[in-house]
């Protein structure tokens, strides 16, 4: 099973984490595995690219964590609440298409 972890803080996503792996294929032939770390990595790539201070993160194998840096402008909170509330749709929909292999929890603070 896939875990996905989408943490707010107030109206604002602050953090998520991705772990474990769907166990549907072999490794590099899992489509449920593939398709989540392209959205979770995707959006990681977003936000480093796009604000001026970059996210802590950390990436390994069956592992994703990314958290947005604290003190972040008003432009820049915009710009990442766009590229995660993003994430979060493509995230909730793979749920609702293969919630065998893919849980979402949404935390809110």
């Amino acid at each position: 099973m896939i875990e996905v972890r989408i943490n707010y803080q107030g109206d604002d996503i602050i953090s998520f984490q991705v772990k474990g792996h769907a166990g549907f294929a072999p490794k590099g032939q899992d489509i449920y595995c593939a398709g989540v770390s392209a959205v979770a990595q995707t959006a990681l790539l977003g936000l480093c690219r796009n604000l001026s201070e970059l996210p802590e993160y950390q990436v390994e194998e069956g592992w994703l964590q990314c958290r947005l840096p604290a003190g972040l402008d008003r432009e820049d909170m915009e710009k990442a609440q766009i590229i995660l509330s993003t994430m979060e749709a493509g995230m909730l929909s793979m749920q609702e298409a293969y919630s065998d292999f893919i849980k979402l929890e949404v935390r809110r603070s």
